[in-house]
């Protein structure tokens, strides 16, 4: 359908928690919802991307994880998510749609299960380790209202704070749907 601009730091609306959706509520526009958000999703190269990073106060997020031939993309949609079981730990680099250009480690589970309802409104369950367990645990943090630097050590995100500071300006430059992507080499 279209892409949508990207919501980035310090807008409000990535801070908020959202409230669970009720599925017969958004049933009609759903198709129309994840075609917007897997289009800005593939424009910006993104694995994931909230509901809430393109404006919508709706606790649903999509995630793309590379297939096991590594030449294709399962494609998730988790409506509702919650974390039911988590183990291990991994610290691995992140990054961030509404961050752009931002990258840290980040000390995620390693595994995870998620329960969540599917774009037909049906009760799944996730088992996910690696890759996917973090990009879950990543789109799940967002619809908390919550974004990667929140999990951050003392100087990581000192650092993190610099680097947004010298950043924001460009930032507020980028307007996905209008074709104004942000690009690092830029700076």
């Amino acid at each position: 359908m279209a892409v949508k601009r990207v919501c980035k730091y310090g807008e409000d609306i990535l801070r908020k928690k959202l409230p669970p959706c009720v599925y017969g509520e958004i049933k009609k526009d759903l198709p129309s919802i994840l075609r917007d958000m897997w289009d800005t999703c593939e424009a910006v190269r993104g694995q994931g991307l909230a509901a809430n990073q393109i404006g919508l106060p709706l606790r649903l997020a999509v995630i793309a994880v590379p297939a096991p031939d590594k030449k294709s993309a399962v494609k998730l949609v988790i409506i509702n998510p919650e974390i039911v079981e988590s183990g291990g730990r991994m610290m691995e680099e992140e990054g961030c749609l509404s961050l752009p250009g931002l990258f840290a480690r980040v000390p995620r589970s390693e595994a995870v299960r998620v329960r969540a309802l599917n774009e037909k409104g049906a009760e799944v369950e996730i088992a996910a380790r690696g890759l996917a367990a973090k990009a879950l645990q990543h789109e799940i943090d967002h619809l908390d209202g919550k974004l990667f630097i929140d999990r951050l050590s003392g100087i990581a995100k000192i650092k993190a704070k610099s680097e947004i500071k010298s950043r924001r300006a460009k930032w507020e430059q980028t307007d996905e749907a209008a074709g104004k992507f942000y690009r690092p080499d830029d700076e």
